[in-house]
């Protein structure tokens, strides 16, 4: 697993993203699949979510999660375990580990230390053309206080620019200096992670305090899983943001 660098300084945070190596799933999940909602047997995903959670000192049970429908509604979490139809979670509760499941759509990890609040989001294409970054940061403001100006986020690996190509229905949706043409008539490129970074950066979050993950999940198909490279029969990574008990 990676441990986001911007978050070093914060030791009541637990926070994480997976790769895909060390678990127990077979191909095509090979091997550390901790998503729910795949084909794989229910077994192995127990048994790497237990591995990838004995890692981190914590319990699968503190996990707090959903089924992602590509949207852009936000919940606040305030008890562990899986709910349906949202895209990013908030909390303020210790010992609550908020996840988002990836496969070539970005996860998105915030921390307010001023206020003790964490923030998760599943940036695929429709979240973020629906503005979920920056919801999330006005959800976390709502609830909790948290000024973007305090916050740090990560950014972690998705598809990348010269490897996300769309028709012209997904591509209008997105500003035109986010987007190139494509190597076919009709096709465009989008890139996903600077418009998530630009929606932090214009919601007030300073670049300095945003980390964005180098690495693209269809180039790097070794240490990511990806949609797209494997055709949809893949397994999920996830990232994984929350406190500890003791903050002090």
């Amino acid at each position: 697993m990676y441990h986001p660098k911007i978050f070093t300084p914060y030791r009541e945070l637990i926070v994480a993203q997976s790769f895909r190596s060390r678990g127990v799933s077979p191909y095509p999940a090979e091997a550390l699949n901790l998503g729910l909602y795949t084909d794989d047997q229910s077994e192995n995903i127990l048994v790497n979510r237990r591995r990838f959670a004995e890692t981190l000192g914590i319990s699968p049970a503190q996990f707090a999660g959903s089924h992602q429908v590509h949207g852009s509604d936000v919940i606040v979490v305030n008890e562990p375990g899986e709910l349906k139809g949202y895209d990013a979670l908030i909390t303020q509760r210790p010992e609550i580990i908020l996840t988002i499941t990836t496969a070539d759509c970005f996860p998105i990890l915030i921390y307010d230390p001023a206020n003790r609040s964490c923030g998760a989001a599943h940036a695929g294409w429709r979240g973020t053309a629906a503005g979920i970054a920056h919801k999330t940061l006005v959800a976390m403001q709502e609830n909790f206080g948290s000024k973007p100006a305090d916050c740090l986020v990560y950014v972690g690996p998705g598809i990348s620019y010269n490897h996300f190509e769309v028709g012209r229905e997904v591509a209008i949706q997105f500003p035109k200096h986010h987007v190139k043409a494509g190597e076919k008539p009709g096709k465009y490129f989008v890139d996903l992670s600077a418009y998530n970074h630009e929606q932090l950066t214009n919601a007030g979050v300073p670049t300095k305090q945003i980390e964005v993950s180098p690495d693209c999940t269809v180039v790097n198909n070794d240490r990511y899983f990806s949609y797209r490279r494997e055709s949809g029969e893949t397994g999920r990574m996830l990232a994984v943001i929350g406190l500890k008990n003791n903050l002090h």
